[in-house]
């Protein structure tokens, strides 16, 4: 690790840090997995699953959005403000990119211009036209359909983090996110990969932490003039794409049912009833009709978090499953 990024939180409270959620920065980050897919192997059946949609895409610019570095303009991965941000309005937002924001990005992940894409060079009104074109068909055919299953695990890890804050306070919570990261005093250390070095005060616009399916790392803005940001990566990533049978103590199944005890055993971190129902391989309405029973016998709790209702076990949970448990 050669380079670091410290970024200066102006008072070290709750109030300098948000979570947030942005489908543009997911969208951009998982261009990585095309030039890199042996990196990313908890990605693998994705890129399976999209083979044949990504060889009808504007192949030649989006691959042309990263680097050997694997680096990516900054413009394409926008600060969000909500776990609620909506892909359609980071997409209008983008194609309102000023232009020379545009050329001077492009210019610090292709510094060479002997080198550069093609695709980057010539009007910038163009390029940047047929950058929001490219990355717009590929949200459509890659992302769309699978952006629930993707929103609850992000969503769940928010959650996550915020239990964490509580129980543990915000240096533990900093310090789970990545081995790169650390809060020293009112100051936090980004360790990063390339040469990138800057420190800056978060003062006037607060710190916003965003989950990434599509980040081994933890990673931030490679310009200190862009407002302060980390990616990380999230909890849950390695079974976003396979469906899972896990093991029921016998004496719970027998007790609640197969498919209840199934569900107590995964909900010790919390999740939708969209991704548990992907995880156990049933429907959704039968998850539901699940999970509203167990809540109502105590068994659960449950808390709304943006589009989805998260399920959590509670401390009646813990315990039955922990009774159930083979000594």
């Amino acid at each position: 690790m050669v380079g670091r990024i410290e970024y200066e939180l102006a008072g070290a409270d709750l109030g300098e840090v948000r979570f947030a959620l942005s489908p543009m920065n997911e969208l951009t980050l998982s261009l990585r997995t095309w030039r890199e897919p042996g990196r990313y192997p908890l990605q693998l059946p994705w890129l399976h699953l999209t083979q044949a949609a990504r060889a009808e895409l504007d192949g030649e610019m989006l691959l042309a959005l990263t680097n050997d570095s694997l680096w990516t303009p900054d413009f394409l991965t926008p600060r969000p403000w909500t776990p609620l941000t909506r892909f359609d309005d980071e997409l209008a937002a983008l194609a309102q990119t000023p232009l020379d924001v545009v050329r001077d990005d492009i210019a610090e992940v292709h510094p060479d211009p002997a080198t550069r894409p093609a695709v980057l060079t010539g009007r910038r009104d163009r390029v940047l036209r047929r950058i929001t074109t490219a990355l717009a068909a590929y949200w459509t055919a890659c992302f769309e359909p699978w952006w629930p299953r993707m929103r609850a695990v992000l969503e769940a890890d928010i959650v996550f983090r915020g239990r964490t804050i509580a129980r543990e306070g915000l240096a533990a919570m900093f310090a789970g996110l990545s081995p790169r990261i650390r809060l020293v005093d009112d100051v936090l250390h980004v360790h990063l990969s390339s040469k990138v070095g800057f420190r800056r005060s978060t003062a006037g616009e607060g710190l916003t932490l965003a989950p990434s399916l599509f980040t081994r790392n933890a990673t931030a803005p490679i310009s200190a003039e862009e407002p302060p940001l980390i990616l990380y990566g999230a909890r849950g990533a390695g079974t976003l794409w396979e469906s899972e049978r896990p093991a029921a103590p016998r004496a719970l199944a027998g007790l609640v049912g197969e498919v209840r005890a199934r569900l107590l055993a995964v909900l010790d971190s919390p999740a939708s009833s969209t991704e548990l129902a992907i995880r156990l391989g049933v429907t959704t309405s039968a998850v539901n009709q699940h999970l509203r029973a167990m809540r109502d016998a105590g068994l659960l709790s449950s808390a709304r978090h943006g589009r989805s209702v998260l399920y959590l076990r509670s401390g009646l949970g813990d315990e039955l499953v922990s009774a159930a448990a083979p000594r």
